[in-house]
């Protein structure tokens, strides 16, 4: 498959550009961080929208693709053999240039010359918030679908790859605690999770580690203490942490530093697993989700809904607006954070 690009000429004013309620052409592009199931995602919207006698174009390498006109037309062919792919076959960028007026006049320049009629936007809260922007600033039907490891969206219960990024983590900690108990050592092994402990807190739940430090909860930090000050446990002679990169836990690094510092004693280990999270064929759930919210997606254009993202509730889908989807709300659940407390002693 072939990427084409042509140069933009944004020409005509904006608000010059004729404009059509009905949908014809769907546009897709991939945006932000890539995650397993964007592929899946890619072939579901494409293909459900070929089935209901649409066309779709394919927008290369995000918003910034979008502004440079990097966009050609998709077939069901341009699907074949991606749903087991990681990644992002239409690429990903991140985009400042979007952020302006100007950009973003560009890439309405391109929407109107490529006669798309709505958008199917795939990513995290910073791709759906400049879907929010564009749509709203040129009333422009967009649909979202979440596109993160870090499971940080409000209104889903899952957002597509986080599944998939705790099978990498959980694989990855079931090794190291060989070493670990080999050594007699401490390992503490830092996940992604700006904004949110998710990965952490689940990660070290589906590997039996003793503690999360997230950074929704002090009380972590707390936990961490105690295990250490006990001496890990007496039947255990090793133990892992999982911290999420946050600035509000200071990563990896920065928890060591404070091991160092209080228990001089023990011998602790930094692992960070940085990018390996993203990468990795899709697991099943991720590619069934995926799947599903495609369908969705084309669905709920064709229904006349705008500006909303699909969202997975009681495994049941839903439109989530934009504005509920990016309100930054905790999806840790002060259960979960017990459960591993209890199960760490």
């Amino acid at each position: 498959m072939k990427e084409e690009s042509q140069a933009v000429t944004p020409g005509t004013a904006p608000e010059q550009f004729p404009r059509s309620t009905e949908i014809r052409t769907i546009g897709i592009l991939t945006s932000g961080g890539d995650a397993p199931g964007m592929n899946p995602a890619i072939r579901s919207v494409t293909r459900t929208a070929i089935a209901k006698g649409l066309k779709v174009k394919g927008i290369y390498r995000g918003y910034k693709g979008l502004i440079e006109g990097s966009i050609r037309e998709f077939h069901t062919e341009d699907v074949s053999n991606i749903i087991q792919r990681g990644g992002t076959i239409l690429k990903t960028a991140r985009s400042m240039e979007f952020m302006t007026k100007e950009g973003r006049s560009k890439a309405w320049a391109n929407i109107v010359r490529e006669e798309i009629d709505a958008l199917v936007v795939i990513g995290g809260d910073g791709s759906l918030s400049g879907a929010q922007m564009f749509a709203k600033e040129y009333d422009f039907p967009i649909v979202g679908i979440p596109g993160t490891i870090d499971n940080d969206l409000a209104g889903t219960d899952r957002t597509l790859g986080a599944d998939t990024a705790l099978n990498t983590i959980m694989d990855a900690v079931d090794k190291l605690r060989d070493t670990a108990s080999s050594h007699d050592r401490l390992f503490v092994v830092e996940v992604m999770g700006r904004n949110s402990g998710f990965l952490a807190l689940n990660g070290a739940l589906a590997s039996g580690a003793e503690v999360a430090v997230i950074p929704e909860y002090h009380s972590s930090e707390e936990q961490m203490n105690n295990m250490i000050s006990s001496g890990f446990r007496k039947s255990k002679n090793s133990a892992i942490i999982i911290v999420a990169e946050s600035p509000k836990t200071g990563g990896a690094n920065g928890v060591v530093e404070r091991i160092k510092a209080a228990h001089p004693e023990y011998e602790a280990r930094v692992v960070i697993l940085g990018y390996i999270q993203r990468g990795g064929s899709p697991c099943a759930q991720d590619r069934i989700l995926a799947s599903r919210m495609g369908v969705a997606a084309v669905e709920a254009l064709l229904d006349g809904q705008r500006n909303v993202m699909i969202g997975i509730q009681n495994d049941s889908m839903v439109n989530v607006s934009f504005s509920k989807a990016i309100k930054k709300e905790s999806v840790i659940r002060e259960e979960d954070y017990r459960v591993l407390g209890l199960l760490a002693l």
